[in-house]
């Protein structure tokens, strides 16, 4: 695939993942990652490419919901610093996965998640 193709096809993903995070709340890295491994990116440069782009697309969704007064701020800062924690442990601990062990524990975590949903009641 040319350089070019592939900016288009980040620009175009980018505006689905967009959607779906501003109206979901999962924030799109269960969409962005599939999508950079499936371009050759290793699976640390993918997760940490994803979270820039999800930066992005979180500060946009945080004012098109903020304008519809949907923001409960005390809970989302007390979620965000713990998250800051874990943030540094996750990124520490994915420097010790290979790219095929990642795309393995990413593929069970996503259906775990999505059996919990499905037959949650």
């Amino acid at each position: 695939m040319s350089a070019n193709a592939n900016l288009i096809l980040m620009a175009l993903f980018g505006i689905l993942v967009g959607i779906g995070a501003s109206f979901s709340g999962l924030g799109g890295g269960f969409l962005m990652v599939p999508l950079l491994l499936f371009m050759g990116y290793a699976a640390q440069k993918a997760v940490g490419t994803s979270f820039l782009a999800i930066l992005v697309i979180s500060i946009s969704a945080l004012l098109a919901h903020n304008k519809l007064a949907n923001v409960d701020y005390r809970a989302g800062i007390l979620l965000g610093l713990g998250g800051i924690i874990g943030a540094q442990i996750g990124a520490r601990l994915v420097e010790h996965v290979t790219t095929a062990n990642f795309k393995r524990i990413f593929a069970v975590i996503l259906v775990g998640l999505a059996a919990y949903m499905f037959f949650k009641k």
